[in-house]
């Protein structure tokens, strides 16, 4: 019902919203009188503010369409290699003026979080990597728009799809074994697949993997979000979040855990800064300064447009990652085979935490490097990035200057 309930009050907010938005424009001309009046401008940011705020969102755009390789700028074409029912491998092909394109790079599979949002929370890591590597991502299906007649997915189809996208990546000729970099949550399973893979001898396996902020062992440093995991039983989850895809959509029937609560939840961690970036956003209109508030407002276009996660995926990851700590505990299994940390002897490791993280503590993301057994130290790297949050280690300016250039020498070194 709650399910129901929401996407009522969502399309009575895309009205008003429409409803505002037209009545900012109508304040805003230059042909209306109240444009020049004192109130007229304050009256138009505010409707602005929450013409931004209640709008409806769906998938967003890369928008990613060039790109510059060795001083030269380079088209950018997004095209889906694999697509598979919970999500496709999709590659940035980077073209030349005369229709070559480039090639000789390390080829590098980007893990985007299955958590709420879409793999486009990746974008400002995509476009970075782009001058230097030949670029796939997973990008991630809303589980409210596959058909049951799809099937289930859960933590044990993560981890086959990485496997099959590096099987995917490793036939296109050249070298077979690319590269991982997996930000926040799906550390944990690409951390499984590289481990079965190395077990293996998989000639797919991956050269390095790279782990940003993510949950290997949430015993450590445990910040707000672990607390939530943890202090309730975990037939609390089953009880309370899950609910069923209404029948307007695809994948009606379906069990999911919606992403309007997954929002709902990181909105209320953060209450303060969100109104007070809201608050800042309106005194930015006010005051004429557009390119600000437009700041604002591509943030939170990316940061509301939020999709559901299958039951069974959400549920296992709540039992094995954040409540039972499976992995670090070498008692993770997939199908049935336990996934051993000390198969990994010849896969680089990469671990890096924000000193601000308050989503995975510092120390989570490190104990990839403890429970590597079979790894020696030449093969293992952590860096803790100053001064810098959770969203900081693969996005903005600290991501793109120093943050990056030590994952492209990590690359480099064990390419």
């Amino acid at each position: 019902m709650l399910y129901d309930a929401y996407e009522m009050q969502r399309s009575l907010l895309a009205g008003a919203s429409t409803l505002a938005n037209l009545s900012a424009d109508w304040l805003n001309n230059p042909a209306n009188p109240l444009h020049y009046s004192q109130m007229g401008p304050i009256i138009a940011s505010a409707l602005d503010v929450f013409a931004h705020a209640s709008a409806p969102r769906g998938k967003p755009a890369f928008g990613l369409d060039h790109a510059v390789v060795e001083g030269e700028e380079v088209a950018v074409v997004e095209e889906v290699v694999l697509r598979k029912p919970f999500g496709q491998l999709k590659r940035f092909r980077r073209v030349r003026a005369d229709g070559s394109e480039v090639s000789g790079q390390p080829r590098l599979l980007l893990v985007a979080p299955m958590s709420g949002h879409y793999a486009t929370l990746l974008r400002g890591t995509v476009e970075r990597m782009l001058s230097g590597h030949d670029v796939y991502i997973t990008d991630w299906r809303d589980a409210k728009l596959v058909p049951l007649a799809d099937g289930s997915f859960d933590l044990d189809d993560y981890v086959d799809y990485l496997i099959e996208f590096h099987e995917h990546i490793g036939s296109q000729g050249g070298d077979r074994r690319a590269h991982m970099l997996a930000v926040c949550q799906p550390s944990v399973p690409a951390y499984a697949a590289a481990a079965l893979m190395s077990a293996d001898r998989h000639p797919c396996r991956p050269r390095t993997l790279t782990m940003m902020g993510g949950p290997i062992d949430t015993r450590l440093a445990p910040t707000e979000v672990n607390t939530v995991a943890t202090q309730r039983p975990f037939e609390w989850f089953e009880r309370n979040v899950i609910m069923t895809v209404p029948y307007l959509y695809p994948g009606a029937g379906r069990k999911v855990y919606p992403g309007f609560l997954q929002l709902a939840g990181f909105m209320a961690m953060n209450f303060g800064n969100h109104l007070q970036s809201h608050w800042g956003m309106f005194r930015h209109l006010v005051a004429g300064d557009g390119e600000s508030a437009d700041a604002t407002k591509a943030f939170y276009e990316e940061y509301r447009a939020v999709c559901d996660m299958t039951e069974e995926f959400y549920l296992q990851t709540i039992d094995v990652v954040f409540q039972r700590h499976q992995l670090p505990k070498g008692e993770m299994e997939h199908r049935g085979r336990r996934v051993d940390p000390g198969a990994i002897d010849d896969i680089a490791l990469l671990a890096i935490e924000g000193e601000r993280d308050d989503i995975s503590g510092i120390g989570q993301t490190r104990a990839a490097l403890d429970i590597s057994t079979g790894l020696d130290a030449k093969h293992k790297k952590y860096h803790l990035a100053k001064g810098v949050g959770h969203y900081g280690i693969f996005n903005g300016s600290k991501w793109r200057t120093k943050i990056a250039p030590i994952v492209e020498q990590w690359i480099a070194r064990h390419g």
